[in-house]
This record gives C-alpha cells, structure tokens and sequence, in this order.
C-alpha cells in the first residue's frame, strides 16, 4: 500500500509518500481501509518530533473507512462496518490498524469526509466547552483562530450551549466565516485583550480557548475575567516559555490548564459519548463542518504547509 512515512523529524520534506507492506490487525484490532484522512497540528508537531515518535513511523492520527478485516478478540466491529477514529497513527495511508475498543462507529447519514474532517477536532471542541469549563447561557468565550477546523467547532459548540462568542481572526475572509459559524464579535489580534475587555464592559471572558500557543498566551490571560479558565490546547505559533504562576493570582485567581483528548476519551463510554453528540450533532445539520481542501494523499507536503502557512480555513483531508 501506499503511505506517508517519516523517517527523520523535520520539515515537509520530512514526509515521504512511498510503498510498505499492508499491515496485519493483531489480537484485539481491525484493518481498515482509509477513505479519508484528517490533517492536523498534532501531525505537524509528531513530523517536527516536538511530540517525540519512534522512527519510522506512518503519520495521521484520525480517519474514516471500512473494516477490511479483524484480528482475534475482537467483539462489537465486524467486517464491512463503517468506522472513525482519532488516536493513534497510521491513517495517512491507504489502510491502517486500529484498537477495535477505539474505533467509532459512524452514522448512516454521515459520508466519510465529514466523519473525517469532524473527530478529532470535533471530540477536542467537545471535551473544551463541555468538561474544562461547561459553558453556561450568557458566558463570554474567546475563541482564537475561529475561522480554523477548531475554531469553528468551538464556536458553534459554545453557541449550542448559550454562551457569548468574541472570535479572532487574521483576515476579512476568516472573520466571515467566523461569523457564518455564529461568533457575535469578531476582532483581529493586535491589542485583542483591550478589545475584549471593551467588549465585556471590563470584565473580561470566563473562558479563553488558545490553540495558538505563544503568539497569544499573554493577551489570553489578559482578557480573562476573576477565576476565569485559560484553555490552553494547542501551539500553532510556538510553545508558551515557563512563567511565574504567581501571574494567574494577580490577574484575578485565574485558572490555566493544558488538556488533551486521550485524557477526556479514558473510557470507551466516554469516547463513544462525546463521538454520539458530535456526529448526530453533524447528522443532524445542528453542527456545520467546513472542509477548506481536499488533497490526494500524495500531496500531503503541500497540505503541511497550507496549515503551517495559515493559508486555509476549516478542514484538510487527504484522499487515499
């Protein structure tokens, strides 16, 4: 089969589109082959070996397709079943290997791309307005990058459950989109933490959510209000150097964590819970997923630097 295998950490050329032996499901496993791969920075930071991966390895970490075939002990996923998944690695190919108790079973109602497109971020956006702080009717949220795959999802996430979105974003186009996806303000990000505080009569949010990392840290604590929340679930801009915790008690008892999905999917009940309301949510037209470009998986290079170059908004799938 064809696959995207790294070999040594670093750039797009990192990423090398070549042939390896199809891969054989173990005890408790299913072959799957892939009809659509998602791209996100979680596969940026693996290929840069930020998040180290023994090497080689097949980059992709979320995906959807058709069981193809199971390995012994495994109940609950036959072959032909039409499957998601988002943990792991493997997907940018054109068959993968999945723990069985991981995979995701998918709506009938629901095509393959946007099963893709949805889970991994869909799950994150899930577990970030639902678990780190459930957002109530009338809350003020900021939501950074809101024209990006995660940033719309957040924004409508947080609009289901009655909150206030202030999104940022870098251009006209992307503040449109934002406000397609339901966002009540859209501001750029020079000086945004005087911006939001205008916007909030001073107060500042209850809940900042920063994919950005670096770029934005210090600005996203600044819009915070008393005992506010700093969601801080991504780096696109760089990693945030160490700081005085001493900062969260002067600006108000502030809150700060660090969260990521393996640790808010621990269960099956709870992966398949949160997988529940997204893809009905999906389904069921409540939650728009905007897929910005589709590319064979062969031109994964070029996909890598679309998203590192912010020269997209929404999705990008690669297309075995």
């Amino acid at each position: 089969m064809h696959a995207i295998v790294v070999t040594t950490p670093g750039g797009s050329d990192a990423l090398d589109y070549t042939e390896v032996p199809d891969p054989v499901p173990g005890p408790g496993e299913v072959l799957v082959d892939v009809a659509a791969a998602g791209v996100n920075f979680i596969d940026v930071y693996r290929r840069e070996g930020r998040y180290p991966v023994k090497t080689p390895f097949i980059l992709g970490s979320e995906g959807a397709g058709t069981v193809a075939a199971v390995g012994p002990d495994v109940s609950g996923v036959a072959i032909g079943d039409r499957v998601g998944w988002c943990e792991g690695l493997g997907g940018y190919a054109e068959k993968v290997v999945v723990p069985a108790d991981r995979t995701i079973p998918l709506p009938d109602g629901l095509d393959f791309e946007r099963a893709a497109a949805v889970l991994l971020q869909g799950l994150t956006a899930h577990y970030l307005t639902h678990s780190v702080h459930a957002v109530s009717p009338g809350d003020d949220v900021l939501v950074h990058a809101a024209a990006g795959g995660m940033g719309l999802l957040l924004t409508q996430m947080a609009k289901l459950r009655g909150g206030r979105v202030i999104g940022t974003a870098s251009t006209d186009e992307k503040q449109k989109l934002a406000r397609e996806a339901g966002a009540d303000d859209v501001i750029r990000y020079e000086n945004f933490d005087e911006t939001v505080r205008g916007l909030t009569g001073g107060r500042g949010v209850r809940v900042v959510y920063d994919g950005v990392g670096a770029a934005t840290f210090d600005g996203s604590l600044a819009s915070l209000g008393v005992r506010g929340m700093m969601a801080l679930y991504g780096a696109a801009s760089g990693p945030v150097l160490p700081f005085d915790p001493q900062r969260l008690n002067a600006a108000g008892s502030l809150f700060l964590t660090r969260p990521t999905l393996a640790h808010y999917t621990v269960t099956r009940e709870e992966l398949l819970g949160r997988a529940a309301d997204v893809l009905g949510w999906v389904e069921s037209g409540r939650l728009h997923v905007h897929i910005s470009h589709r590319y064979p998986l062969a031109q994964v290079r070029q996909a890598h630097e679309d998203l590192e170059g912010r020269r997209t908004t929404g999705k990008l799938l690669l297309i075995p």
